[in-house]
């Protein structure tokens, strides 16, 4: 990969990750239109380590939050376990959700692997996504500022995660919709998620990593440790300035035009496939 070619997809990945419309989804479409290929094991790993780059922007931008313990006294009567669960209960929550995403990620691995290699996985699941996200509004708009987050909502939110696991979900959508479906505001779908992405993404791209030195990829990967920094760096300052503007746009307006834009962009790509054409552009 070249300079150029790691600023456009870190740039894409920045623009796209915290939108519901698939930030992997864009960055294998670029990929593509670059003539970068599919099969690179780098390239695959890249694409997952420039998401956490991403990522880290919460932690920047919600960092007060996000390192904050709950000092309100536990209940009356509480076990030693309850005051423990009660006091880090934002990151009790977080794991909760996170299992999900983790046990199932092991276990299909090889087919999330297979699936990124597929642009037309990405386009007919931002269409299918795209026609959901058109109606989803009307379904889940019924969230309540007073809805307490609880075990079993945090793990029915971290159910939903793992349908992004097909390439052109969303890992945002999912998360987002999982949230609303147990009557939180989208402001409160949206946060969460994007708290649940930090451990999410954490751990995907330490599974990448170690899956490319058990490879016998640590030559390459020394190799590109440039790229990684310089996509990771340019991921996260282009999310920072992205993701300000994301919750209150959601809350205002809701997820009509991510739709349209989903389906638009994804019925351009399966018609061009379609007629015989593929996507390399450049390169």
């Amino acid at each position: 990969m070249t300079i150029l070619e790691t600023i456009i997809l870190a740039i894409v990945e920045g623009l796209t990750e915290f939108l519901p419309v698939s930030s992997t989804g864009h960055m294998i479409i670029t990929r593509d239109l670059l003539g970068i290929s599919p099969d690179d094991a780098f390239v695959k790993a890249f694409i997952v380590i420039i998401q956490f780059g991403a990522i880290l922007s919460v932690v920047a931008l919600y960092r007060k939050r996000f390192f904050k313990l709950n000092h309100t006294p536990a209940p009356e009567g509480s076990s030693s376990l309850k005051k423990f669960l009660h006091k880090w209960d934002f990151y009790y929550k977080l794991l909760v959700a996170f299992i999900p995403a983790a046990v199932i990620g092991l276990l299909a691995h090889k087919l999330v692997d297979h699936l990124l290699g597929s642009v037309y996985v990405v386009a007919i699941m931002l269409v299918v996504g795209g026609i959901f996200m058109l109606f989803c509004d009307k379904i889940f708009n019924k969230g309540s500022e007073d809805t307490k987050m609880t075990e079993m909502s945090a793990l029915k939110i971290g159910l939903f995660q793992c349908i992004a696991m097909i390439p052109g979900v969303s890992r945002s959508m999912a998360t987002i919709v999982g949230g609303m479906a147990q009557k939180f505001t989208r402001r409160q779908a949206a946060e969460f998620s994007f708290f649940l992405a930090v451990p999410t993404m954490f751990a995907a791209t330490c599974f990448d990593l170690l899956k490319l030195v058990l490879d016998g990829g640590i030559e390459a990967l020394q190799g590109h440790v440039f790229t990684l920094v310089l996509g990771s760096v340019v991921a996260f300052i282009v999310a920072l300035l992205a993701i300000k503007g994301f919750v209150d746009f959601l809350s205002k307006y809701g997820f009509f035009a991510f739709g349209v834009y989903r389906i638009i962009v994804g019925g351009i790509i399966l018609a061009w496939l379609m007629s015989g054409h593929n996507l390399v552009m450049f390169g």
